[in-house]
């Protein structure tokens, strides 16, 4: 083995501000594969790689590894049989299967994932919309279509409101128009439908204009009461971001002007009337609630523009926005029962809404819920982005060192330890890298078979998604981590030298640690 470790190449002296985990959470420092240099983290935590097979030693957390030891294919404790390497080897390729870097880093925040943005359209009783809580799997619900390239879904959720629609504005129509009988519903269905195609506008106009300054929209989705466009980006001036969060009310208001022209045109007490009044009332109230100036409505996103314009300080912006937001909750919460009891929102509002007294109760407090809950969140979003540059794959990065696969774990062990390195990379003869062995592995093969045991069996192979460059930092690092979901990863200079070996754990401890100080 060279003895300046990696691939046989000379190793970056810009090693000195790496950083490596220990097994209660906390950060040590650590350098790239030198065994000329002496150990440094005795001081501070355990030995850098397990030498027993106790659970003592540093776990992964929350990653799925190697659950039962080698061992349970041991014919003899001195000796290991060719058959019960294979025994074992074929157990170990069946553990393989391992997690991504955990939920909490693809779920920074329960509605808001760490590299995207949402912008939320609200149903006909002004109910807002969080934004998606999950991206699993291409869609989360029925593919519409397609404009401008971005998918659009239709969340089971929207049969439900659909059907509400229906029946409320259905027996709204048998008062109007009684003359329908059974035919009134299908005018309702109808109605629910066209209702949620100004809503699907209404999230094409943030499409249009995310994708206008250059911010890739992972989809549309249509849900249970509204709609959500998941924007990846940040907008990177607050000129931006007030344009972004406007287009969508503004267009919900040229589509209510639309209709209200559509309206004068027909004969009123008609069915195209009655469904034109319809639209128009519905799509002002989804203008005028997003309007309201607390996140995470758009004009909350509007005033958090405004703010980060004046104090050049976007997590000003955020704090601000977020705050009326919860006060726009408690608002929601006691002041809709009264205003419908009171009978301020006139009869109209009170007949389409067809609610009584418990109705707005519940209405109120689901609406002040979501709100409170979304500026929550959203603050909680916007302290992740202010902390997210400091995940950097160079300080992060564990000291390894470079085995050949037939080596024996615990001759491997002993050279790990002699270099204060707390990974192991196994190499071919030219000292590439092949694969990289599992912490989780090495913590399930019992001492007393380390020697019968080679490193090969306990290794990853290393795909070109677990080559990560030592330069990544934040929401990069974080997105080519979920790209490769692995426990461990090799990184590497970009002249192609071994730097060291990245465990999701420590990634997702710095992550926590990160998200745990204030502002």
């Amino acid at each position: 083995m060279d003895e300046r470790g990696g691939s046989g190449r000379p190793q970056s002296d810009g090693a000195e501000g790496r950083q490596s985990s220990g097994t209660d959470g906390s950060v040590e420092p650590s350098h790239p594969v030198d065994t000329a240099r002496p150990r440094h983290d005795e001081a501070e935590g355990p030995s850098p790689v397990p030498r027993d097979a106790t659970p003592k030693t540093p776990k992964i957390p929350e990653v799925q590894g190697a659950q039962e030891g080698p061992g349970a294919s041991e014919t003899s404790e001195t000796q290991e049989t060719p058959e019960a390497r294979e025994t074992h080897e074929t157990r170990e390729a069946r553990e393989t299967r391992e997690t991504p870097v955990r939920d909490r880093l693809t779920k920074a925040a329960p509605q808001d994932p760490p590299a995207e943005r949402s912008h939320a359209t609200h149903g006909p009783t002004g109910k807002a919309t969080p934004p998606a809580k999950s991206r699993r799997g291409p869609g989360g619900g029925l593919l519409m279509g397609k404009p401008f390239g971005v998918p659009v879904y239709v969340a089971p959720s929207w049969f439900l409101v659909a059907a509400l629609i229906t029946w409320v504005f259905g027996g709204q129509l048998d008062r109007v128009l009684p003359e329908l009988g059974g035919a009134r519903y299908l005018v309702s269905l109808f109605f629910a439908v066209a209702f949620y195609a100004s809503v699907l506008v209404h999230e094409l106009a943030h499409t249009v204009a995310a994708l206008r300054f250059k911010l890739p929209v992972r989809r549309i989705q249509l849900q249970f009461f509204g709609g959500v466009s998941e924007i990846e980006k940040e907008s990177e001036t607050p000129g931006r971001e007030f344009v972004l969060a406007f287009v969508g009310p503004l267009l919900s208001l040229v589509l209510a002007g639309v209709f209200y022209a559509g309206m004068r045109a027909v004969e009123p007490g008609t069915v195209p009337g009655v469904l034109l009044a319809g639209l128009m009332i519905s799509n002002l109230i989804v203008a005028a609630f997003n309007l309201l100036p607390g996140l995470p409505l758009d004009g909350g996103r509007m005033l958090r523009a405004v703010v980060w314009k004046i104090t050049g300080k976007p997590m000003s912006g955020t704090i601000a926005a977020a705050w009326v937001g919860r006060a726009l909750a408690v608002s929601v919460l006691i002041g809709l029962p009264l205003l419908n009891q009171s009978g301020a929102l006139g009869g109209e509002a009170q007949d389409i809404g067809g609610m009584d007294t418990v109705t707005d109760a519940l209405l109120a407090a689901i609406l002040a819920a979501i709100i409170w809950t979304g500026a929550g969140n959203s603050l909680r979003v916007a302290r992740l982005r202010e902390h997210l540059p400091e995940l950097r794959a160079r300080t992060l990065t564990r000291r390894a060192v470079p085995v050949e696969s037939d080596t024996p774990l615990s001759e491997a062990l002993r050279r790990a330890n002699d270099a204060g390195a707390r990974a192991l990379v196994v190499v071919d003869p030219d000292g590439d890298p092949m694969s990289v062995v599992r912490e989780a592995a090495i913590v399930s093969v019992p001492e007393h078979r380390r020697p019968w045991v080679t490193v090969s069996g306990l290794a990853q192979d290393i795909t070109e998604g677990m080559r990560v460059s030592a330069e990544l930092a934040g929401e990069e690092l974080l997105d080519t981590l979920r790209a490769t979901p692995a426990t461990e990863y090799l990184v590497v200079e970009d002249s192609g030298e071994i730097y060291g070996v990245l465990s999701a754990a420590d990634v997702e401890r710095a992550f926590v640690k990160a998200m745990a100080r204030p502002s």
